[in-house]
């Protein structure tokens, strides 16, 4: 759904996002360059095309999350649909009435305009929430994981995912280290940790609710890696 910076420097800037890819990111995702030829099928703004003539040997670069040995530079994306700012709400009703809990999601990624991804590339503390990350249960970095603590490493898968499972990382460089999983961080807004056992039908005080975590919050190394 979103990266959120939480203590982190300015981003490196916007680039040409690989067409079929970009308008996939969630927010999160570890992504590097690619290079695309200036006159191939791929396209892009026109001021992604500055200082290249019409040549076939040339190549410009754009941003996928498709990771392969060695990789480097690699940025964290920041690009996405929820938690943006763009969306606008979602279908209620669906087929007959049958999704009650919302449906498609009505607004657009915030590349469409563009065609271009935000990338973060300098070391900080970036929260990632955890529909961007490797959800596999019990290995993946999730709050199910017994074997995930502060401090363990973080890798990339070859999708650009981050995870703290050695078995899919794209190589042997951790480029992040996990600290806590978070929630919304609101206490304003009155969590159910704070009301729901009292008020409960069973009305069972003892039965403490279960934290709703949205984020993994980790201390991204830097475009270099080696966390």
């Amino acid at each position: 759904m979103a990266l959120q910076p939480l203590s982190a420097h300015m981003p490196l800037g916007q680039f040409d996002g690989y067409d079929s890819e970009y308008l996939t990111l969630k927010g999160g995702e570890v992504v590097t360059f690619k290079g695309v030829s200036v006159n191939g099928t791929d396209k892009a703004a026109f001021d992604a095309f500055d200082g290249y003539d019409n040549n076939t040997n040339f190549y410009r670069p754009t941003v996928t999350k498709t990771l392969a040995s060695s990789n480097r530079p690699l940025f964290l994306a920041d690009d996405g649909t929820a938690n943006y700012g763009t969306l606008f709400g979602t279908v209620v009703g669906g087929v007959v009435g049958k999704i009650t809990t919302g449906g498609t999601v009505l607004g657009p990624h915030t590349a469409t305009g563009s065609g271009k991804v935000t990338l973060w590339d300098k070391p900080g503390l970036y929260a990632v929430t955890l529909d961007a990350v490797d959800t596999t249960a019990s290995t993946g970095l999730v709050v199910g994981n017994s074997s995930l603590t502060t401090g363990s490493k973080l890798y990339a898968t070859t999708g650009g995912l981050l995870t703290p499972n050695t078995a899919v990382k794209f190589e042997d460089v951790a480029i992040a280290r996990f600290v806590e999983f978070s929630t919304g961080g609101s206490l304003v807004s009155t969590p159910n940790t704070l009301v729901a056992a009292l008020n409960s039908p069973s009305s069972n005080v003892n039965g403490a609710q279960t934290r709703n975590f949205v984020s993994a919050v980790i201390w991204y190394a830097g475009a270099q890696g080696g966390a």
